[in-house]
């Protein structure tokens, strides 16, 4: 392998070898990562919520306008919108064998940061190349011997090309010393992918949505991120999902989107009410409706 190429291994060869491929190249594509069939029912799930969006970013914020791209739609609350995701997708053994190995060494606890979709429409530039763990200062400080702070699994839904906005990445930039450098476009190669596969790349890793060039052709991606327990996620899941929703969820999903107790092995707990386990508050396991529930402002 070079610096110009990104690993390209089957879901098959184990986690191990997936985290090593990762941190030597600072991304592996994980072929058939999700099953044609868990592909097909995705995108049918969230055709419909897709095609209600508008394009563009809801901010007022410029940068971060350009960031979310003007002609780019980004559909969040996937829990919600598809069973497929919540029963299925979340509870792969091979994401929780990967991500049980990233976090094993600083906290052996993480939880999803934020699960959207996103489809790079034709005329979309590319977006600003960046780091995922930017968004917390103190990991970029730490440089290329800090904690994993974020794992992204980028994973596409229709095929990813070269002209239609296949995320671009920079080989080994999670091994550079200054993290301030976000590198330049001639640095970056695209993640070329069937629909199934994924890029995984750890926080540290420079990328950056392509250039969608074609006249009709979206290109629709999954972009899947987990972070440490201690770090807030991007979205606010318990705020989004019903409990009905949750409740039909396994108790891994549930502690993935915040409605469990998160168990760091660095400390007693974390997200937990009147130091207990946040499920026992919200009644997850019981038969009967939850009473604590219907009292509350936060949870519906």
């Amino acid at each position: 392998m070079t610096d110009k190429e990104i690993p390209r291994v089957k879901a098959s060869v184990g986690a191990a070898k997936i985290h090593e491929l990762m941190l030597e190249y600072g991304g592996v594509i994980i072929e058939e990562f999700l099953s044609p069939a868990e592909v097909e029912q995705l995108n049918s799930d969230i055709d419909a919520p897709f095609e209600a969006l508008q394009h563009g970013s809801l901010s007022d914020v410029k940068a971060l306008k350009d960031f979310h791209g003007e002609k780019t739609k980004r559909l969040t609350n996937l829990v919600t919108y598809s069973k497929v995701f919540r029963q299925d997708i979340l509870n792969k053994d091979i994401l929780h064998a990967i991500l049980e190995i990233v976090y094993s060494q600083d906290n052996s606890s993480y939880w999803m940061s934020a699960a959207q979709a996103i489809e790079i429409h034709p005329g979309n530039e590319e977006q600003r190349l960046h780091r995922d763990q930017s968004q917390f200062r103190v990991f970029n400080l730490l440089g290329p011997e800090g904690p994993e702070a974020v794992i992204n699994f980028l994973t596409a839904l229709t095929p990813f090309t070269e002209i239609n906005g296949a995320t671009r990445v920079i080989p080994r930039s999670n091994k550079w010393t200054d993290f301030t450098d976000m590198g330049r476009s001639e640095h970056t190669i695209p993640a070329l992918m069937n629909p199934g596969d994924a890029l995984m790349i750890t926080g540290k890793t420079v990328h950056g949505g392509g250039a969608n060039k074609t006249v009709d052709e979206k290109r629709r991606g999954l972009a899947l991120t987990f972070s440490l327990s201690y770090l807030t996620p991007e979205e606010a899941y318990p705020f989004q999902i019903s409990h009905d929703v949750a409740k039909t969820m396994t108790k891994k999903a549930q502690r993935l989107i915040g409605f469990r107790s998160q168990y760091p092995a660095s400390s007693g707990g974390l997200w937990q009410c009147d130091y207990a386990e946040l499920a026992d508050f919200l009644e997850l396991d019981s038969v009967e409706a939850p009473s604590q529930i219907q009292k509350t402002n936060g949870y519906h």
